[in-house]
């Protein structure tokens, strides 16, 4: 029994001491960063300044944020959109064919995300697959313009992020007491009235979660904007890249860090209240 405290105490430990050395000490030197000058030479000085995020309101940042939150919010309800009945497929389905779509669901996270988008440059580029076989089979008589659009950036974004709205959505829906549904059924709820009213909120937790973890990463991917839309689309990351990168201005790269962790702080809060309510009592 002895032996057994001990070792719960250092797996404690253990995880408390990674989570303090790679989680809160950063974001801690990140947030000290950011109350601090730029230096031209030593990158910054130990000033107070609240400039950083003072410039966080410039106009030219403001739009730039909101074409980021915005493309993001477009690719998150995509995600959504094709996640949810794919979801709801796997999970009704037996529990074969379940677990090799979920396998083909996994797959892609075999693969190193980087190398899955330059994948994606032979798919979309004027002589790639998808304008060859669709010059094949006669649907277009010259190569679409995809490549270096937001199109593109859309594609990227939702072939990298979908099996992260898939995975939560399933476990919600798989968890779903459908004799729930056949009650609404017998009471004479048409379809559209059960999935509205039961269906929906019952799995709610699971779209927050996949919306969360599809919304976040869209904000702050830099690599596929600059590959699939050549640098054109500037996403936040993009942002926070090249002012540590380029411009070597910490303070103003610690404070656009920061107030991308502050969005996803909102997000969870949101999240929490979603769970807290999520045991409310489900009425046609």
């Amino acid at each position: 029994m002895k032996d057994s405290l001990i070792f719960r105490r250092l797996v404690i430990s253990g995880i408390l001491g990674w989570i303090a050395l790679f989680g809160a000490i950063p974001v801690l030197l990140l947030t000290g960063v950011s109350f601090l000058q730029r230096h031209p030479s030593d990158l910054i000085e130990a000033v107070f300044s609240m400039e950083s995020y003072a410039r966080l309101s410039d106009p030219a940042i403001g739009s730039m944020l909101f074409k980021s939150i915005m493309m993001a919010t477009m690719a998150t309800l995509l995600c959504l959109l094709i996640g949810y009945p794919f979801a709801y497929i796997v999970a009704r389905a037996n529990k074969c064919h379940a677990r090799t779509m979920l396998l083909f669901v996994m797959i892609p996270f075999w693969t190193n995300t980087l190398i899955r988008t330059y994948a994606l440059v032979a798919v979309l580029k004027a002589d790639g697959f998808l304008n060859t076989a669709l010059i094949f089979l006669g649907i277009i008589d010259a190569p679409l313009k995809i490549m270096y659009t937001q199109t593109a950036v859309f594609i990227g974004l939702i072939y990298t992020l979908l099996p992260f709205m898939v995975l939560p959505l399933y476990a919600a829906i798989e968890k779903l007491d459908h004799r729930l549904l056949e009650a609404s059924r017998d009471l004479g709820a048409s379809r559209w009235t059960t999935f509205k009213k039961i269906t929906i909120p019952l799995t709610m937790p699971g779209i927050v979660s996949g919306c969360m973890l599809v919304f976040l990463p869209a904000l702050g991917m830099f690599y596929i904007p600059d590959i699939l839309g050549g640098a054109r689309t500037m996403f936040l990351g993009n942002f926070v890249r090249d002012q540590f990168l380029i411009a070597r201005d910490l303070p103003m790269g610690a404070a656009s860090s920061i107030a991308m962790t502050s969005l996803m702080g909102i997000m969870l809060l949101i999240y929490y209240r979603n769970l807290r309510r999520s045991g409310r009592t489900v009425r046609l």
